[in-house]
């Protein structure tokens, strides 16, 4: 769909729901408290973004593409050492929170408005979607997946984070998460939407990408979370385009 809600024509294709975009849209202003409805992202964010960098390597000069981009917790990260990052989701009080704590902090990232199917800049070192495919609607994922595929260059890097459909996901991240704790706001998720690896991996396999790593993102008795083997409730899995 696109971000009024309708679906997209095959000439202006668009995996963003309305309803999803509202929802983080809502949520704008208190994207960079870290005790806010974001804790967890900010919790998660140094062991995803850490892994990811071991991918990468050395980031500095490289493009890439944040899709979901949200606020922009992962763009900075990357733009923070060196990488030249642009920004693109559909929540526009999201970027418009992201454009304004970049500018604050004096963070160089390029934040667009809009999704993968409409962008046409190709040719990035790396594409992220971070905890976005779950609010993707499923008949719009290989769409969404080939977008990914499509604007990176080959051999470069895809790279999702999400939610596993499994019941100790759907008690942690569902029931725990939204209705115990009140980290998240009732309604943030779906866990009928969550995709198990195997189906993220026949997504993108069928949008061009081979599958080479999977990592789980696991709450460390210290504090945040810590890159495990398993992959029951949060995980991240990385191509490389063919």
């Amino acid at each position: 769909m696109d971000p009024t809600g309708n679906r997209g024509s095959p000439a202006n294709p668009s995996s963003a729901d309305a309803r999803e975009v509202a929802k983080f849209d809502a949520l704008a202003d208190q994207w960079w408290n870290p005790r806010g409805p974001m804790a967890p992202l900010h919790a998660m964010n140094p062991a995803r973004m850490g892994w990811i960098a071991g991918l990468l390597g050395d980031v500095a000069g490289q493009r890439v593409l944040d899709v979901g981009c949200g606020a922009g917790l992962a763009s900075e990260w990357l733009a923070r050492r060196g990488a030249h990052v642009v920004g693109l989701d559909a929540a526009g009080a999201a970027l418009d929170a992201a454009r304004a704590h970049a500018a604050a902090e004096g963070v160089a990232v390029d934040y667009r408005t809009g999704t993968p199917e409409t962008l046409e800049e190709t040719g990035f070192d790396a594409v992220l979607a971070l905890e976005v495919i779950e609010h993707v609607p499923p008949e719009e994922r290989a769409g969404f997946l080939a977008a990914l595929a499509r604007a990176v260059k080959p051999g470069g890097w895809v790279m999702l984070s999400t939610l596993n459909r499994t019941p100790r996901a759907y008690a942690v991240a569902k029931l725990g998460a939204e209705y115990l704790l009140r980290w998240l706001p009732v309604g943030t998720h779906d866990w009928k939407l969550f995709l198990r690896p195997a189906e993220l991996g026949v997504l993108m396999r069928g949008a061009g990408l081979a599958v080479t790593e999977v990592a789980g993102l696991t709450p460390s008795l210290r504090q945040g979370f810590r890159v495990s083997r398993d992959v029951g409730v949060n995980y991240i899995m990385a191509g490389r385009r063919v």
